[in-house]
């Protein structure tokens, strides 16, 4: 953690937004009073929020570095600008620290979940302070909140855990949020609510997701917790994670297991253990994306786990992507053939 960086040339600053994912910039003079009176909470957000690569605080003197006030406009002093990956996002002028500091929060937090191997548990996406277990592609967003939650279908679920919309839940999963130290025990749920999903009579199962809009989509996080077998527990008592999915886009309906083994998947996705964030318990199904751009409603068909387990766990699935037009009831109806 530092404080903020005084910016000498405008080389320095595009330099910066080039190789930190969040940078603020505080444009401010020396003999502005207002500027002054926000300096202290300006420091202050800095030595707490500053990450290498992650997020930088800057400080622009707008009497030595005119030419970059003027690129930006920054003409109410003091101005605070934020931009993520290099573009411009929010900019907050004159003195508000608490509009200030929660705007910078929020991005920072945002910068924490997205940087690094797999991200940071703790997290919060850019759609309202969801959780997510992974980073998210560069140009892409979590459009979860597309999913239409009404027209969920989940087949093989057993019923003793958490319903389908437990998968779309924003919260960080429990058996995270009770600490990672804490095992089997956290990862059973004894010490609090089983929010996720087991299959019941074997290790498949069948999720139908209908989305409010056209997605395209890019990735599709899936994070599953299960606990570690004790040394005299037999590993098939333990629940397993996916290994084998099969994905079908734009199904009217939820299909049948015996019906998806005669209809081609549009991609086949095979897990391997690396694939898993051991921080987040999350995997990134990378999609051919040219196969997945239109999709009003998308099929996860779980094949088979990575285990000896006769059960697989799923905690949360996240989608990210675009967001195109929006969806009415009747295109996601079944059409009838002419008489």
């Amino acid at each position: 953690m530092s404080g903020p960086v005084q910016i000498s040339s405008p080389a320095q600053l595009t330099s910066l937004l080039s190789s930190s994912r969040v940078v603020v910039v505080n444009f401010y003079k020396e003999s502005s009073s207002t500027s002054k009176a926000l300096s202290g909470v300006y420091d202050q957000l800095a030595n707490q929020l500053s990450r290498p690569n992650l997020v930088t605080f800057t400080k622009v003197d707008v009497d030595q570095q005119a030419q970059i006030a003027e690129s930006y406009s920054a003409t109410s002093l003091p101005t605070f600008i934020i931009f993520r990956n290099g573009a411009q996002i929010n900019k907050v002028n004159g003195a508000n620290p608490q509009q200030l500091s929660n705007a910078i929060r929020q991005l920072a937090t945002e910068a924490e979940s997205d940087g690094g191997a797999g991200g940071n548990a703790e997290g919060s996406s850019s759609s309202g302070g969801s959780w997510r277990g992974a980073g998210l592609p560069r140009g892409y967003t979590d459009v979860t909140d597309h999913v239409d939650v009404r027209g969920l279908d989940l087949l093989n679920s057993d019923s003793d855990f958490g319903s389908v919309r437990t998968l779309f839940e924003t919260s960080m999963p429990t058996t995270l949020a009770m600490g990672k130290g804490k095992g089997k025990k956290a990862a059973s749920g004894s010490e609090g609510k089983k929010d996720w999903v087991e299959s019941d009579v074997d290790e498949q199962l069948m999720l139908y997701l209908p989305f409010t809009a056209t997605l395209k989509v890019h990735t599709i996080h899936i994070t599953s917790c299960p606990p570690k077998a004790d040394e005299d527990e037999d590993d098939d008592e333990i629940p397993i994670r996916p290994k084998t999915i099969h994905l079908y886009t734009n199904r009217q309906h939820n299909l049948g297991f015996e019906e998806a083994e005669d209809i081609p998947a549009t991609q086949t996705i095979e897990l391997k253990t690396s694939d898993w964030d051991e921080k987040t318990g999350t995997a990134k199904l990378e999609l051919r994306f040219v196969k997945f751009q239109n999709v009003a409603s998308l099929i996860m068909f779980v094949v088979d786990g990575d285990g000896e387990g006769e059960k697989t766990r799923i905690d949360r699935i996240r989608i990210i992507g675009d967001a195109g037009e929006k969806l009415v009831p009747a295109k996601l109806e079944k059409i009838d053939h002419d008489s």
